[in-house]
């Protein structure tokens, strides 16, 4: 009977979604732990078998982190973006579009559901432009200025499509960019329904130091009006946010992804277990 009550309550969610496009921005200890990148792949999976259009956008901080002191480069962040130069964005190519886009894209296709990586040189898919931290200049970061979702379109009307947050300028420089931002330009521009940002926390938090201070729900002012007292990786991750919402998607979750079945959780149980913002 249990069963059969979790079924019946994500029954209306299944219904209200079927056919809409939901943009999922994929990071964090859920791309690390062997478990959790399972039952992530199996989520998205079913959300595509249940009549949902499901898009992933991903980083891969802690990789490329790695690799970098395995090399001896110097990591910076500034406000929560890497700090790159022409080195670093070459490491950023090589584990986010050699490795982990191809990683994510295998995971998809044993769990039942073809995918197909790509990154925002194919077709032309992200243009950039260069982003500063305030007023400091922190190298080859890009700030997307133009989607081509015909190149998404066409290929989600058959698979999933997985994009690495990696573009490049009209001279063809490239440039690291935030996968939050990423993903919240490409809801945008696909008039997605929600957008979900996968973290490492249990949502928007309060208090950080606080696990039980979380923000279950919230409008884009209160987001607005908070927003300067807030630090570190969040930071980034509600300025996607508001970015998503002001440019018409309905929704944007924020999701603890250490928990199993997380996007699961929080599309088609009445609770949620994350932030969900709205305009």
């Amino acid at each position: 009977m249990r069963d059969v009550g979790t079924l019946l309550e994500a029954l209306p969610y299944i219904r209200d979604f079927h056919g809409r496009t939901v943009v999922i921005k994929y990071g964090g200890a859920a791309m690390i732990d062997d478990e959790l990148k399972e039952e992530f792949a199996r989520d998205v999976v079913l959300l595509k078998y249940v009549g949902m259009n499901p898009v992933v956008v991903h980083g891969g901080g802690p990789d490329i982190t790695a690799y970098m002191e395995r090399l001896g480069m110097k990591v910076e962040f500034v406000e929560g973006l890497r700090v790159s130069d022409a080195a670093t964005v070459e490491v950023a190519k090589m584990v986010l579009v050699g490795k982990q886009n191809k990683d994510i894209v295998l995971l998809l296709g044993r769990h039942g559901q073809p995918a197909v990586g790509l990154c925002g040189d194919d077709g032309r898919l992200f243009t950039v432009k260069k982003q500063l931290a305030g007023e400091r200049d922190i190298g080859f970061v890009g700030e997307i200025a133009r989607v081509d979702v015909d190149v998404l379109n066409h290929i989600a009307a058959d698979y999933i499509p997985v994009v690495a947050s990696v573009g490049a300028d009209a001279e063809g420089q490239s440039y690291n960019v935030n996968a939050d931002a990423a993903a919240a330009a490409v809801a945008a521009a696909l008039g997605a329904f929600k957008v979900i940002f996968l973290t490492d926390v249990e949502g928007w938090l309060a208090d950080p130091k606080d696990p039980g201070s979380l923000i279950a729900q919230a409008t884009a002012e209160e987001v607005k009006r908070r927003l300067p007292d807030v630090q570190g990786g969040m930071r980034p991750k509600l300025e996607a946010c508001l970015q998503a919402l002001a440019g018409g998607v309905r929704n944007a979750h924020i999701v603890d992804g250490r928990r199993p079945h997380s996007l699961l959780l929080e599309l088609f149980t009445n609770k949620g277990i994350g932030t969900k913002l709205w305009p």
